[in-house]
């Protein structure tokens, strides 16, 4: 029983993954609006929701979008190795990361003060990256403190999935 569980798991998890367009330039062109709409409420926060604020949620949002592109960008696609994450595998299948769980890496961690501006800068550069996601290999790849290596098509999904945790939370501050 487990073993097919598992077999489930990973197919579906494979096809909602290729899914994605390989070279869709546009797949957080939604959430990035939403962030663009959120900027203006920055300072509100909710100790309920989140230790965070919101100008807290979408600077670490945008710095993880940014920071995987470089990173894929700079990867040796010879080098990939595919990996198994049961993780991975959970988070991509529900779409859903749970709450509380993971700790946001340093790399990605926003600064003690986050400035107006520098979440204007952030967010352009965004979308210039996103641009850009389409000269990506296929093989291009990260390794993710949780999920092991991620390539071009899983780390879309990692973005499209892990942007709209954040923007979840901060519609929650805002309640």
């Amino acid at each position: 029983m487990n073993v097919f569980l598992v077999a489930l798991t990973t197919i579906l998890a494979t096809l909602i993954v290729t899914q994605i367009s390989k070279d869709n330039s546009t797949f957080l062109d939604e959430q990035f609006l939403q962030i663009a709409d959120f900027i203006p409420l920055r300072d509100q926060q909710n100790a309920k929701v989140s230790a965070g604020d919101v100008a807290w949620h979408l600077d670490h949002s945008l710095k993880t979008i940014n920071r995987i592109y470089e990173v894929l960008k700079s990867s040796n696609p010879k080098e990939y190795k595919r990996s198994f994450s049961f993780s991975r595998v959970f988070v991509f299948t529900s779409g859903i990361i749970p709450r509380g769980v993971a700790r946001a890496p340093k790399s990605v961690r926003p600064p003690e003060i986050i400035l107006t501006e520098n979440l204007h800068l952030q967010l352009e550069q965004a979308r210039e990256n996103l641009k850009k996601f389409g000269e990506l290999k296929d093989k291009a790849h990260f390794k993710h403190p949780y999920f092991k290596v991620l390539d071009k098509t899983q780390s879309i999904r990692f973005l499209k999935i892990h942007t709209r945790h954040h923007l979840k939370i901060v519609r929650d501050i805002l309640k």
